[in-house]
């Protein structure tokens, strides 16, 4: 069977979206660390997501899709659903492209990112999460207001601009033995397991979720898809409610493995960065170093590693707050 009949996106959307980007997100930089290195026994190359525009790689995928509405859907205007880095990268890029945006946001997204939503320039509508499913909302208020849907990952021209920063990684860094991607909706990792089949077949494609929010693991494992409901976890980037149409068969069939880790160990991982690598980094944002660091996936010495960190937007007062409930947390 002809793949792009199985999948909705191959790496040639992923080539294309590269081209789009080009001149509007910013080529980030791959950075090492010797004492990761050390630490891990693996040559460790980090794609630093953090350092892109709106502080995260969601801008690659917003600006990919709304670029490919009509001029008359563009002026209309977008709408988008997000915890915050999302509504972040649509809002940005809906100005960029001269557009408008409505971003709908949970009551209780972190501060920084609403504020950074709104500094954007877009219509910020917030819910109570455990009371209004976002996506009936956000279906109402489109309707009402005649705005294209940008989904945060179910969209296959989102999920192929997000496969652009693999893309970049292993044009950088060279062929990789193992690439670990954090797992929310599972865009990123599906444009980067996407990318990477391409660019480094052997390369295995290693996905990283929070404990409590383990619906993909479930889902990976099983073959069928899971879900998980306003999951209590510190990497708000990963609450999602389970995998998409567009990127669960990717994940089935372009992902190597699943695993987890809990909250306390992501934080810890993220004050390792912040310290050792001096990089301000989101929980959400360190889940794949954390993978690595807690060694729930057994690999030879010496094999040539990729790190995507996939955003730096992070509320000091909630790393307070979590480092007053953990006490002392390190990896």
């Amino acid at each position: 069977m002809n793949q792009r009949t199985e999948l909705a996106f191959d790496y040639d959307d992923v080539a294309d979206a590269h081209r789009v980007l080009a001149g509007h997100a910013y080529r980030t930089p791959v950075m090492t660390s010797r004492q990761v290195d050390e630490r891990t026994g693996c040559r460790v190359f980090f794609k630093c997501e953090n350092f892109q525009r709106i502080g995260a790689f969601k801008f690659r995928g917003a600006y990919n899709a709304i670029s490919r509405l009509s001029p008359a859907a563009r002026e209309r205007g977008v709408l988008a659903y997000s915890s915050g880095n999302h509504a972040q990268a649509v809002a940005l890029a809906a100005r960029l492209l001269g557009s408008r945006a409505v971003i709908v946001m949970p009551q209780d997204a972190p501060r920084v990112k609403l504020a950074a939503t709104e500094g954007y320039g877009a219509e910020v509508v917030t819910y109570d999460r455990h009371a209004i499913v976002r996506e009936e909302l956000a279906v109402r208020l489109a309707q009402e207001r005649g705005l294209s849907v940008i989904p945060p990952y179910d969209h296959p021209h989102v999920a192929a601009g997000q496969g652009t920063a693999a893309k970049e990684l292993i044009e950088d860094a060279g062929a990789l033995d193992y690439l670990f991607v954090c797992v929310g909706g599972g865009g990123l990792i599906s444009g980067c397991a996407v990318a990477a089949h391409a660019l480094a077949p052997d390369c295995k494609v290693i996905g990283v979720e929070p404990e409590a929010a383990d619906d993909a693991t479930r889902s990976f494992r099983t073959g069928t898809l899971q879900s998980c409901q306003n999951p209590d976890t510190i990497a708000d980037g990963a609450r999602t409610p389970s995998l998409g149409q567009v990127t669960f068969p990717i994940v089935l069939t372009r992902v190597h493995d699943m695993v987890t880790v809990d909250d306390t160990r992501l934080l810890g991982a993220m004050l390792y960065l912040w310290e050792r690598m001096k990089m301000v980094v989101e929980p959400t944002g360190a889940l794949a170093i954390a993978g690595l660091l807690e060694r729930k996936v057994a690999m030879p010495a010496g094999a040539r590693v990729g790190i995507i960190v996939s955003g730096g937007n992070v509320d000091v007062r909630d790393v307070c707050r979590w480092l007053g409930s953990a006490g002392e947390a390190r990896t």
